[in-house]
C-alpha cells in the first residue's frame, strides 16, 4: 500500500474534518474513517486499530480532556506499545484548542478580536467552553444563535456548533500556522508526514 493512503480513526465528526485537513497538508488520502462514536468507543478499540497498524498505516487521534495529567501520560496508559505504523495523537485538551492555534482565522471566522482568542491553547483546560464563549462575544449574529446554547436548552454547546466547525476546519483553518501555537498540533503533524514518507 503507498504510504500516502492511511487509516483514520477519530472521536467525532469535527476531529474527522480536522484530520482530513491535516491529510490535505501533507499530501495523504484517508482510506477510511473509523470510530466516531466518542472517545469510549475509541479508547476501547483502539487494541485492534493498533494490530491493524501492523500492516498498514494508521492515524487515530483522541482528546486528553481530564483524563491523565498530560498527553504522553494519557497515551502510555492506553496504548503502552504503539505499532511502527501507527500515529496515537492526543489533542491537547480537546480538538478545539488545534482550531484555536490558528488564531487569526478563527478571529476573523468568529467576528471577534484577535486578542480574544488564548495564545497558548494546549493549555486551555476547556477548549471547547473556550470556543462557545468566544461565539458568544461574536458581531455576527448567525455564530452567537448557532454555537451557543440557548437559555434553558440543557446543552452545552449551540444547535449548529459543530457544522460550523467542521466548516472552519474545511475551509479556513491552516493547520502548518496552528502548529506553530500548538506543540500537540505540531507532533501530530510531524508524524503524519512520517508516515506519507513511508519507511
Amino acid at each position: 500500500m503507498n504510504p500516502a493512503f492511511l487509516y483514520l480513526a477519530v472521536e467525532g465528526d469535527v476531529d474527522e474534518a480536522v484530520l482530513r485537513r491535516i491529510f490535505v497538508e501533507v499530501g495523504a488520502t484517508p482510506v477510511a474513517v473509523y470510530g466516531k462514536s466518542g472517545k469510549d468507543n475509541l479508547t476501547q478499540r483502539l487494541p485492534a486499530y493498533n494490530a491493524a497498524a501492523r500492516f498498514w498505516p494508521w492515524v487515530v487521534v483522541r482528546d486528553l480532556n481530564h483524563d491523565a495529567q498530560c498527553a504522553p501520560e494519557l497515551a502510555a496508559k492506553i496504548l503502552p506499545n504503539p505499532s511502527e505504523r501507527m500515529c496515537f495523537r492526543v489533542a491537547v485538551h480537546e480538538i478545539e484548542a488545534w482550531l484555536m492555534a490558528d488564531n487569526e482565522r478563527i478571529a476573523q471566522y468568529l467576528g471577534i478580536p484577535r486578542d480574544e482568542v488564548p495564545p497558548n491553547p494546549d493549555g486551555d483546560p476547556n477548549p471547547k467552553e473556550r470556543v462557545v464563549a468566544l461565539a458568544s462575544g461574536s458581531r455576527f449574529r448567525r455564530i452567537r444563535e448557532e454555537m451557543t446554547p440557548r437559555p434553558g436548552a440543557g446543552r452545552v454547546i449551540g444547535p449548529a456548533y459543530n457544522s460550523r466547525l467542521i466548516e472552519f476546519a474545511r475551509s479556513h483553518w491552516r493547520p502548518e500556522f496552528a502548529a506553530q501555537n500548538s506543540p500537540s498540533l505540531r507532533k501530530c503533524l510531524s508524524r503524519v508526514r512520517a508516515l506519507t514518507e513511508g519507511p
